[in-house]
């Protein structure tokens, strides 16, 4: 379900030497608790199409492409000059570092109209160091289709600063991407026919039947007619009555839906070893032994001398010394218990650190005492 959630975290007691910490994850409205349609699902249609484009950005302090290694940057700026009548002589290869070659991106807006600005997003495409102070000339932006929907233009905004002396380089944050604000002007407007039927269709940001059924209810509650009918987990079809379709779609996005609780769920990241748990989870009685294991490697060098005039040679050796050692692993009871808040605690009480919680939880749902979804991701 597309239910927003908050992280909570229980640290342990002072008593306690427990140096793991759980995050509870629970869903900002519980059972019973509402939240409006235009956060749980989208009108079918009304969607942004993303635009592409290739351009030039000039006016680098000497940080743009090595045009004798990134030939079609060169090209490019060929191509742009002879617009303006200049030509170069055959097989001149101009060698310039204020230039750089890049890719600009942009999102289309639904019901965007010829005039709007948008914002676009400008990457190095070349080997240059940094696109920082310089101007994007003017790039056409094409849709899926090749059609030019938006043209660019406009000076770079980074959010990084670098400098460099002596062969040594520093940088903060990263300077071979930008934004330009507002720096492109739609040229071709999207046709969208998504309000012109009588029927819409809401589809659900999350697969789930209730929350299907919950949305179809707010509505026909509101209308006080069947308007609304759910067609599977996702998609919930809308017939809408004579009038505005814009205040009509207004109004439905604005409409309170009860949610019920979200299904029981631990989220392990095995890569950071963070755990989430919802407040959905329940934890049966079981007894859990945790211990340590821990292996060291040391080496020494060993130095071996040849005996006296045998013409050998010295040899340099190591010599490894392998320790195991592992700790007393104490049982634990870890009571039955369906609040989020005991289940945090009784975790924490184990003692354990976070990677080996991943396989105290696996351990725990085997056992069948741990009532929810384990997902590793």
């Amino acid at each position: 379900m597309a239910l927003a959630t908050q992280a909570r975290a229980q640290t342990t007691s002072p008593r306690s030497a427990a140096p793991t910490t759980v995050a509870a994850a629970a869903p900002a409205a519980p059972a019973g608790g509402t939240e409006r349609i235009r956060d749980l699902a989208s009108v079918a249609g009304v969607r942004v199409n993303q635009l592409i484009g290739y351009g030039v950005v000039v006016g680098l302090d000497g940080s743009g492409d090595a045009t004798n290694q990134v030939q079609f940057t060169g090209q490019s700026v060929q191509s742009l000059l002879s617009q303006f009548g200049v030509t170069l002589p055959p097989g001149v290869n101009p060698q310039m570092r204020n230039v750089a070659a890049v890719m600009v991106t942009a999102a289309l807006p639904a019901f965007a109209q010829p005039g709007q600005q948008i914002d676009i997003t400008v990457s190095s495409l070349g080997n240059a160091r940094s696109l920082r102070g310089g101007t994007l000339l003017l790039t056409p932006l094409r849709g899926a289709d090749g059609q030019i929907y938006a043209m660019a233009q406009g000076n770079l905004v980074i959010g990084g600063a670098g400098a460099a002396a002596g062969g040594s380089r520093v940088a903060i944050n990263h300077l071979l991407a930008g934004r330009v604000p507002g720096g492109a002007t739609v040229e071709r407007a999207v046709a969208n026919a998504a309000l012109e039927s009588d029927t819409i269709h809401l589809e659900l940001n999350t697969t789930d039947f209730t929350t299907a059924r919950g949305v179809a209810e707010a509505i026909n509650k509101h209308f006080g007619s069947e308007a609304a009918e759910p067609l599977d987990a996702r998609v919930v079809q809308v017939r809408l009555p004579a009038g505005s379709r814009v205040r009509q779609v207004a109004e439905i996005e604005n409409l309170a839906v009860a949610l019920a609780a979200p299904p029981a769920r631990v989220i392990v990241n095995a890569r950071t070893g963070s755990v989430v748990i919802n407040q959905s989870v329940k934890l049966g009685p079981v007894a859990v032994a945790h211990g340590s294991l821990s292996v060291t490697v040391s080496s020494t060098p060993v130095v071996s001398q040849p005996n006296p005039l045998s013409q050998g040679q010295t040899v340099v050796g190591e010599k490894a010394d392998i320790r195991i050692s592992q700790g007393a692993g104490t049982l634990f009871n870890v009571p039955a218990s369906a609040d989020l808040a005991e289940i945090v605690k009784s975790l924490n009480a184990l003692g354990a650190t976070a990677q080996d919680l991943i396989g105290i939880l696996q351990a725990i749902k085997a056992a069948g005492a741990l009532k929810a979804e384990l997902e590793i991701i």
